[in-house]
């Protein structure tokens, strides 16, 4: 009968531990909380007095580093990697977000002089003047 039961645990636990692994690396989890940085200066977000240390790309990062940005109602999609550790999708697939006046706003910046838009801050392909940031409503056209 002990045996029984041990065996039983040991099943149960081989079928949830795959579940929860896999569920753990799948990505479009959405995270939402202040934008902010730790004392390490590495982008974090704030839920409470809990801190997520969040991770992506290279413009993803540049994002989560743009002072215009930091302190913002911010939404990631991603997977966690760690209980505390956040990895955000890929930039080309626009998975950050800000909410002005409780409107969730993709993150984007602009050239005013070219008329160019990107996904990241820096500077302008074209004119070399650094870009703006701009927020759009993701459902408009």
């Amino acid at each position: 009968m002990k045996l029984m039961r041990i065996r039983l645990a040991f099943l149960g636990l081989a079928l949830w531990f795959p579940a929860v692994m896999l569920a753990a690396s799948l990505p479009g989890l959405a995270v939402r909380g202040k934008l902010g940085t730790n004392a390490a200066h590495q982008p974090v977000l704030i839920q409470g007095g809990k801190q997520i240390l969040l991770t992506g790309d290279g413009p993803t990062q540049a994002i989560l580093n743009d002072e215009r940005v930091q302190g913002s109602d911010f939404e990631a999609v991603g997977h966690f990697t760690a209980p505390d550790h956040f990895e955000i999708d890929p930039i080309h697939t626009v998975a950050m977000y800000v909410y002005k006046n409780g409107k969730r706003m993709k993150i984007t910046y602009w050239c005013d002089v070219c008329y160019i838009r990107t996904l990241a801050p820096g500077t302008c392909v074209c004119c070399q003047k650094y870009t703006d940031l701009e927020l759009q409503d993701p459902d408009a056209q």
